[in-house]
């Protein structure tokens, strides 16, 4: 591993892929992309947190049905989301027989967790891992700023936490694109400490990342059919394009932000996406099909996440921010 970069010399491969949505997320302009909408925001659960814990369960017993596997047949359970103590991920891994790695990043951790699967497989310690991120509006909500019933108004550049959960299955062998290199931020902090401008506090990161894959690999922008960060939003993007151009590189149509996909501007999200099933959803329905049919053939995913808490921030400590990212090639 040289600067954080990683090239498998044997590529894992992502042989399934699951995305479960909220009502929300499934009208929004990707709604034909994800395998199952859900029009209860408690999944048939008495409160968000239990729905958010069944929307991820839904979502790995889902990634397995696909990939012909039963729980038995996986190494290693790598997953994380947004609330504490990794509560929705740990509850789902108590009803499963695998182990169990709880990862956390914020709204990055999925690639976190591809990174940590795929180094496992590459390096022969696993067969096959079991990779998944999610998050819920309702409950992050509740944790980081206000409870729904507060009412609490917010301005236009705050981001919306998607309601959705996503995950990969990762194998030696099989079908699918393969994940050739990953990237492992480093933690990066401007200063930024308004809890409702995640995108200016996280494009910094995902700027740093993506200069250390371009030089780290000699490559540039146009080696990729896609080049797609996690939730910078509309006012992050931009401002990452800014950054960019600093550094002599022009993002051209060959970049986008899945925060700002995932919304309609008529449906009042604000700047877009946010949270850890954010790039976890695109990931495993728009990208993974777009490659299965030979739409995109290269594709550089970069989440990226803010690593607050809600003590730190009632503190007055600043935003720190990170990006983990991975290739996935069509080999």
């Amino acid at each position: 591993m040289k600067k954080g970069l990683i090239t498998f010399s044997s590529p894992p491969v992502l042989t399934a892929g699951m995305s479960v949505v909220g009502k929300r997320e499934g009208e929004g302009p990707l709604g034909g992309y994800f395998d199952l909408i859900c029009h209860d925001e408690k999944f048939g659960e008495k409160t968000f947190e239990k729905g958010e814990a069944n929307m991820f369960s839904i979502a790995v017993s889902g990634a397995l049905s696909k990939a012909g596997l039963q729980p038995e047949d996986v190494d290693v359970l790598i997953a994380g989301d947004l609330l504490n103590q990794l509560v929705s991920s740990s509850y789902v891994a108590r009803d499963l027989p695998m182990s169990y790695l709880g990862v956390y990043s914020a709204c990055s951790t999925m690639t976190e967790s591809l990174i940590v699967g795929g180094t496992l497989i590459s390096s022969g310690y696993a067969d096959r891992t079991v990779c998944a991120t999610g998050s819920h509006f309702a409950t992050a909500e509740r944790q980081y700023r206000y409870p729904l019933e507060y009412g609490c108004q917010r301005p236009p550049y705050s981001q919306w936490t998607v309601t959705a959960a996503g995950c990969s299955i990762l194998a030696k062998k099989g079908n699918g694109p393969s994940i050739t290199h990953a990237a492992i931020g480093h933690v990066v902090d401007m200063g930024v400490s308004d809890l409702n401008n995640m995108g200016a506090g996280m494009a910094p990161a995902a700027a740093d990342t993506m200069c250390a894959v371009f030089e780290g690999l000699g490559v540039d922008e146009r080696d990729f059919d896609l080049i797609l960060t996690g939730d910078l939003g509309r006012v992050g993007s931009e401002i990452l394009r800014d950054l960019m151009r600093e550094r002599n590189v022009e993002l051209g149509s060959e970049y986008s932000d899945c925060g700002e996909m995932i919304f309609y501007d008529d449906q009042h999200c604000y700047s877009g996406g946010s949270g850890a099933g954010c790039s976890a959803c695109v990931l495993n329905s728009y990208v993974l099909k777009k490659m299965a049919c030979g739409e995109l053939n290269r594709v550089l995913l970069l989440a990226t996440g803010a690593l607050m808490s809600p003590t730190t921030s009632c503190q007055g400590e600043t935003i720190p921010a990170v990006s983990h990212g991975v290739i996935l090639e069509n080999i």
